[in-house]
């Protein structure tokens, strides 16, 4: 449950997907998520690195090798939600390419 609670949270997964690919620091992560505030990135980010999935130095912020496996575990989600957004179309899922 703390897991679903930790994840529930407006803009957790976002990040983490973010993260993915290697460390961003907050401006690119502002960048990259249209409408999230720099008071909830930072407290998003704490909440992950108190949970143990992101670590930040310098500004820069990295998935642990936990929180890269939450990743890992979100991967088949992103494909599903590609094939959804191929079938009901882009302006229903929300997509933006």
């Amino acid at each position: 449950m703390a897991a679903l609670d930790l994840f529930g949270r407006r803009w957790a997964l976002r990040i983490l997907w973010e993260l993915r690919e290697g460390p961003l620091g907050a401006r690119a992560l502002l960048g990259r998520c249209e409408g999230l505030s720099s008071s909830v990135l930072y407290q998003r980010l704490r909440e992950l690195a108190d949970a143990g999935l992101a670590v930040g130095d310098d500004g820069t912020w990295a998935l642990t090798v936990l929180g890269a496996e939450v990743g890992e575990a979100i991967a088949p989600l992103d494909a599903w939600s590609r094939r959804w957004a191929d079938e009901i179309g882009p302006d229903v899922a929300g997509t933006t390419g």
